[in-house]
């Protein structure tokens, strides 16, 4: 049975001065346990759909519900259950791992016991155990963006929003950060992830939405998008024949 944990509903975001909507009538629901990936070309409105669910940004018309709760009514009971990983590194550079895991469990109100035991365990999941005394400034980008996910849910959030979660890391970084999503969705977190890894979000995601010009022009699991469009043998495929050729510099 699918229950919808997120349901938009004729949602509008025009920015102050703009002359267009960034979101345009655009309804959606996402079901709990799914990996729902959001594709789209730069300026599609897709970070702007992001920061309106993640209560960042008000939308200008229509209704949004997480867990049937609203930002106007229930703000503090949707932080607590809600996850964000930005795909920016929200770490201190002189910090530890540790020290930083410490620091954002902390905003979350864990017990500094219970906090460092999750905080020394999700470090040693994410293949960081030998390095949890070692500052930011010295990682890769892959140890970065592990540490920058564990940051994200140290409080087991119900619903995960990914920026880019994988974007400018090695293949090993990029299969460990994969394997512990699945192995987080699989224990019961809904993940909401974007990307411009096609591929990635091909195999990654139970279901695809791509949005261009503020709209939802398709939505289906990965095969049955494909399957949709005739000639494509991949989600690339298909988002070249829905968003087309021209290039988003602007």
């Amino acid at each position: 049975m699918n229950i919808p944990i997120v349901h938009i509903s004729n949602l509008y975001k025009k920015y102050h001065k703009a002359d267009f909507f960034s979101v345009n009538d655009l309804s959606l629901s996402i079901n709990q346990g799914e990996i729902f990936g959001l594709l789209g070309p730069n300026g599609a409105g897709k970070t702007t759909l992001i920061s309106m669910l993640c209560g960042l940004f008000e939308p200008t018309a229509g209704q949004l519900t997480i867990n049937g709760l609203t930002y106007q009514k229930n703000a503090h009971q949707l932080k607590k259950i809600i996850g964000v990983v930005p795909q920016e590194y929200a770490l201190y550079p002189t910090l530890t791992a540790l020290e930083n895991v410490m620091f954002f469990g902390s905003m979350y109100g864990i017990k500094p016991k219970q906090l460092e035991q999750q905080a020394k365990h999700l470090l040693t999941e994410l293949g960081l155990e030998k390095f949890i005394h070692k500052k930011i400034e010295t990682f890769s980008g892959g140890m970065k963006r592990r540490v920058n996910l564990i940051a994200g849910i140290l409080h087991q959030p119900e619903i995960l929003f990914l920026d880019e979660p994988t974007v400018g890391v090695d293949v090993q970084s990029q299969q460990a950060i994969l394997a512990f999503l699945k192995m987080l969705n699989t224990n019961g977190t809904t993940i909401i992830y974007t990307s411009h890894h096609l591929k990635e979000a091909e195999n990654f995601c139970t279901r695809i939405a791509i949005i261009e010009a503020g709209k939802i022009f398709c939505e289906n699991t990965p095969q049955q998008l494909i399957a949709s469009v005739p000639n494509a043998k991949s989600i690339e495929d298909v988002f070249i024949a829905i968003t087309g050729n021209n290039l988003r510099d602007a």
